[in-house]
């Protein structure tokens, strides 16, 4: 079966848990959406294909690091930016998230329904792109600061680390919808994450093991 396997790294990190209001608290590990999010910057043709990953391996050691940054908050510059006083917007909030990470990431390609080319030509590309270095946009790891690096995928062994995560994130939008619209729809979905061995198996967006709103499966 074709897939993808490409390896990103990076010095910092923060998946964070949707439950977490105010302070930022990661997951242990790479969500499903994070890893989709680097494998779209990296090659995505929304109306042709949707990536699917399939395991995440975790080749660091599991590290966390805690710090505190100023945010400003309850503040947005609009068309007609007004002076604002950044002192009276500002509020400090903690952050806990890894340090010097490293992961392997297995995808597939599925193509839309009205995809009329080779599945081929697709994988191609995609490895062309990682291969060379090539991205539309640079990829982060959970947030835009934390510059997330990637390359063909080593045979290096995952930690001998195991966990039971308990409910993980899979994805925040419907994957089987790709038209672009004024105002993004969110459609969150869950999976029970378990490592084993350092490595993340996550389930089929369509399986029962995903759990979306309304307790069903969405249309493919």
């Amino acid at each position: 079966m074709n897939e993808v396997r490409i390896e990103v790294w990076g010095d910092f990190a923060c998946f964070s848990r949707p439950e977490g209001k105010v302070e930022r608290l990661t997951y242990p590990v790479m969500t499903p959406s994070a890893a989709r999010g680097i494998l779209s910057a990296v090659y995505s043709k929304p109306v042709e294909f949707y990536w699917q990953v399939r395991r995440i391996e975790v080749l660091s050691p599991i590290r966390y690091i805690t710090f505190k940054r100023n945010e400003v908050i309850n503040s947005k510059i609009g068309r007609n930016p007004k002076a604002m006083l950044v002192e009276e917007n500002r509020t400090q909030r903690q952050t806990v998230a890894l340090r010097d990470v490293r992961y392997r990431i297995t995808a597939e390609i599925i193509p839309r329904k009205d995809f009329k080319g080779t599945v081929n030509q697709l994988y191609e590309q995609a490895k062309r792109r990682i291969s060379s270095g090539k991205c539309f946009f640079q990829p982060s790891l959970g947030l835009r600061e934390f510059v997330c690096y990637f390359d063909e995928a080593t045979d290096s062994s995952p930690v001998d680390e195991n966990m039971d995560i308990g409910f993980m994130l899979y994805d925040v939008f419907d994957l089987h919808k790709y038209e672009v619209t004024a105002k993004a729809e969110p459609f969150v979905s869950v999976f029970h994450a378990v490592l084993e061995n350092g490595v993340l198996e996550v389930p089929d967006y369509d399986s029962s093991l995903v759990l979306k709103p309304g307790g069903g499966v969405s249309d493919a």
